[in-house]
């Protein structure tokens, strides 16, 4: 991974964490609607993980926010 991939996916990580936080929603909260391990949701937010494009949009279908606020 280049670090120019590495800072995008920790953009996108950090923006999933502010909408979660913004909504009142613990990582726990959020795996669940999305279907996904409370871990798989911790690495997406601290920029560990790729994340399909699939689950890009159970993410901003979940937090109810537009594509703009999470790839910014």
């Amino acid at each position: 991974m280049t670090r120019q991939q590495a800072a995008r996916l920790a953009r996108f990580g950090a923006a999933v964490r502010c909408e979660r936080l913004g909504r009142g929603l613990t990582q726990e909260a959020l795996a669940e609607k999305l279907g996904l391990y409370p871990r798989s949701v911790q690495k997406i937010e601290a920029g560990e993980i790729n994340v399909p494009l699939t689950t890009l949009e159970r993410i901003r279908a979940a937090l109810g926010c537009g594509w703009d606020k999470l790839l910014g």
